[in-house]
């Protein structure tokens, strides 16, 4: 139904049963069951060139800030006739940063302590800061919080360390300037 009243119109709907919204209710619910999730679920849609050129531009020791990222990838993109990507996909791409692996002769002698039972020669980054925030002294405490952002925020994304442990290390994550999400 359309009624006019000068200059408005007004458009009105019929009103829907209680029959009506029951089988609507069903339809929605059967639909909900139907989806699956998709095949490339947790990784990055990117073309290669330019998911190539964003991991270089985020593998740095300090966090890069999102507008200069976005302005280097438009450059990139703008010169090879490629789609940039949105802020939104660089930020999710920080959470696909791998962090750098660490051999553990190189490592300090206080944090090789903190590592007394990990028998791998190449040890993730993130690992590294868990162990030296949880079981570690002073020096390696001041090591791992000044390894690259990556690694700190991955291993605050991580479970298994201890509440002071941890409130130390969001502590270390906010002086930094590294969004933690908590």
């Amino acid at each position: 139904m359309v009624f006019r009243t000068g200059l408005i119109r007004l458009r009105l709907m019929p009103r829907m049963s209680e029959f009506e919204l029951h089988r609507s209710l069903e339809k929605a619910a059967a639909r909900v069951g139907r989806r699956r999730p998709r095949a490339d679920r947790g990784r990055s849609r990117l073309p290669p060139a330019v998911d190539a050129q964003l991991t270089k531009l985020l593998a740095r020791p300090e966090i890069p800030r999102i507008a200069e990222v976005h302005a280097a990838m438009k450059a990139f993109c703008g010169s090879r006739g490629l789609e940039c990507p949105s802020r939104a996909t660089i930020y999710n791409a920080l959470r696909r940063v791998t962090p750098p692996f660490y051999r553990l002769e190189e490592l300090p002698k206080e944090v090789q302590r903190c590592l007394h039972n990990v028998d791998s020669k190449h040890i993730p980054g993130h690992q590294v800061v868990l162990a030296a925030f949880n079981h570690g002294d002073a020096r390696a405490l001041s090591y791992a919080a000044g390894m690259p952002w990556a690694c700190l925020l991955r291993a605050y994304e991580s479970p298994g360390s201890r509440p002071k442990s941890r409130a130390l290390l969001r502590a270390v994550l906010e002086f930094r300037g590294i969004a933690h999400g908590s």
